[in-house]
């Protein structure tokens, strides 16, 4: 068996039978009546878990007005699914956990050197089984090649001491589903700080492209779409990637919405000037907060998998919505054991759609990420990564 797809256990299987066996499902899209009661019962379960080991979330699920009731029209989490509402800006504030201090086996944050921080903490179960969702979906596209090794540009942090960045220990991660022959990181570690090494990112890209292994180009977009801006002004001809070249983006373009291009028209750049196909092309949506994968499709859906739910909510009064309104994402799952983060209400604004708009065979639910509602003084750390190309960090 394929180490990433290994057996992770439960800390208590009789508690937490039916989490478990929703966790253990391998197919990610698996869809229908049966998932949806496994689902339902393994949110009571999680539900009563932290309930009893989380002084916060107990008073929070006795709070009768938890969630307002949806519309006839609204697509749901899923019938009698009690779902708290946390916005993931708690998490940047307080410490609340479910498990003891000792038990903690891995401490992330969401945010760069500076700004407000979501502090959260994963046990060895909540982790493990996070890493075996997204290796199960890279399974599925066939993305796991143990027998064939790649070279790897990586638009995140290069590893620091100390350092504990949700995003540096995702990229990081994904380097394990094919061996690495050579790794370059775009944002270099200088010893202070961080610095955005773009013409050491065409170097590499340039070399990989000749001496023939696959490339896995994964991160960040905004810088991405920077170093081919930057391959067109100094006149860089096209490269061409070799076959079997993958691109997986993530943390979205936070911080220059302002030089933000459309998906379609990003995606014809990469083909254009790396080569790489547009089905081998895909972003990506997830946080340390809620670290279930979203992993678009051919078509570039983030369809819903089967561990998860998602609704959008009103802005102003949290009402769930029907399909194609734009409000809060809202993200369910029961998988998490070490903090009360199974409802958590995203700051990004979304609009929540029905399997059948998007054209693949997937038969879950996907949302279209529209930006970050408001304006406030939360970071992320894609807003961190951003401040480098402005040499504020």
């Amino acid at each position: 068996m394929n180490p990433h797809l290994a057996p992770v256990y439960v800390p208590d299987a009789q508690a937490l039978a039916h989490v478990q066996r929703l966790c253990d499902l391998p197919e990610p899209y698996a869809h229908g009546p049966g998932a949806d009661a496994l689902f339902a019962a393994a949110m009571a379960e999680t539900n009563d878990w932290h309930a009893a080991r989380s002084p916060f979330f107990r008073s929070l699920l006795a709070d009768a007005s938890e969630a307002a009731a949806p519309e006839a029209s609204a697509p749901a989490v899923g019938a009698g699914v009690r779902t708290p509402l946390v916005h993931a800006t708690f998490f940047k504030r307080h410490e609340v956990l479910s498990i003891p201090r000792e038990d903690v086996f891995l401490h992330l944050t969401s945010s760069g050197t500076t700004g407000q921080k979501s502090q959260m903490f994963f046990d060895e179960w909540t982790i493990r089984s996070a890493q075996r969702m997204v290796a199960r979906i890279f399974d599925h596209y066939g993305w796991i090649t143990p027998d064939q090794p790649v070279n790897y540009l990586l638009y995140s942090y290069e590893p620091a001491p100390s350092m504990k960045l949700g995003t540096s220990f995702t990229d990081n991660y994904l380097c394990d589903f094919a061996p690495a022959e050579d790794v370059t990181h775009a944002l270099r570690h200088t010893g202070d700080g961080h610095e955005f090494d773009v013409h050491g990112c065409i170097r590499a890209l340039r070399r990989y492209a000749e001496e023939g292994l696959p490339v896995r180009i994964l991160g960040f977009p905004a810088f991405l779409h920077f170093t081919l801006e930057r391959m067109r002004a100094q006149g860089t001809p096209p490269i061409q990637l070799p076959a079997g070249s993958l691109v997986v983006l993530g943390g979205g373009w936070k911080g220059h919405a302002d030089k933000r291009i459309g998906k379609a028209e990003f995606y014809a750049q990469v083909t254009e000037l790396l080569g790489v196909e547009p089905e081998r092309i895909r972003d990506t949506f997830g946080s340390v907060e809620h670290c279930v994968p979203y992993i678009e499709c051919a078509r570039h859906r983030l369809h819903v998998p089967v561990w998860s739910r998602a609704a959008v909510r009103d802005t102003r009064t949290l009402r769930p919505l029907p399909y194609g309104e734009r409000g809060f994402l809202h993200l369910v799952s029961p998988y998490i054991t070490s903090v009360p983060a199974q409802s958590v209400v995203m700051g990004d604004l979304a609009s929540l759609h029905p399997a059948e708009e998007c054209g693949c065979p997937l038969p879950t639910p996907w949302f279209t990420i529209h930006g970050r509602a408001g304006v406030s003084r939360n970071r992320s750390c894609a807003v961190a990564a951003a401040e480098l190309l402005k040499g504020r960090a």
